[in-house]
């Protein structure tokens, strides 16, 4: 693949390759954009939005298009699945025991892949976001600690229509979604920023600076989500029924247009 180095294991080379392959006939994917040339070869963390189990996928098929080959923080469970799992660690990925007393082992695991001048892939929402709107939530301050720990620079990175391939509550239903994707293939789009998370003007204690960040992280993915969504910033045009609205970690938005 372009730009694949001999550090890239060989499970996850072979997962990039087939992505697309796996996504054609599921939707269209639209990918704006790649990594700048400047940023490559150093460390760096990818922060993108979460709103569909289907997005792991279309990272995937995108990551492939736009010749790069990050390592992705995932949650535990994708870990423990019969064949999901070996292939996840063969693909030298990180896992993350959300709600769980070793979460905080994957920021020190994170932060050595940095240290080597990896390229990380984070869902800075630490989970498939339940804004009613399918804006980004709130998000965790893993991204912003792991930066300010190992020195690497954050990029945003939008995704928007994974949620009318896949919805919230797959597996349920999943032939019958699948299906209906095959006959619709909408249009799926995944943006990558231009520029990194300028975070210069963070100050204080180190939870305050962590909180800083996170804010203007998640503004990034904001501005980077809001083209690809121009005609459907309020209610998207597929709504969920099977996603739980939850207005508990709800951020401002930008106006509806």
């Amino acid at each position: 693949m372009p730009n694949a180095t001999s550090r890239t294991p060989l499970a996850w080379r072979i997962m990039l390759a087939i992505g697309p392959a796996v996504v054609f006939p599921l939707c269209r994917l639209r990918v704006h954009g790649t990594v700048p040339a400047t940023l490559r070869g150093r460390p760096l963390i990818l922060a993108a939005n979460h709103i569909s189990p289907f997005d792991p996928v279309v990272m995937t098929a995108a990551c492939r298009k736009a010749g790069i080959a990050p390592r992705i923080l995932a949650t535990g469970g994708v870990f423990d699945a019969p064949i999901l799992g070996p292939a996840m660690r063969a693909a030298g990925h990180i896992r993350v025991d959300r709600n769980t007393g070793s979460v905080a082992d994957a920021l020190p695991a994170a932060a050595a892949a940095l240290g080597e001048g990896s390229m990380l892939l984070i869902y800075p929402e630490g989970r498939i976001g339940l804004d009613p709107w399918l804006w980004p939530e709130r998000g965790k301050t893993g991204v912003a600690r792991m930066a300010a720990v190992s020195g690497a620079e954050v990029l945003p990175v939008a995704q928007w229509g994974a949620h009318a391939v896949l919805p919230y509550d797959t597996p349920n239903g999943l032939l019958k979604s699948l299906l209906k994707a095959m006959l619709r293939r909408p249009v799926v789009h995944v943006a990558f920023g231009t520029e990194p998370v300028d975070l210069s003007t963070v100050t204080g204690t180190p939870g305050a600076r962590a909180m800083q960040a996170t804010r203007l992280i998640m503004a990034a993915i904001d501005d980077t989500l809001t083209p690809l969504r121009r005609t459907e910033m309020r209610t998207p045009h597929v709504v969920d029924p099977s996603r739980p609205p939850d207005l508990s970690r709800v951020r401002p938005r930008p106006a509806p247009r």
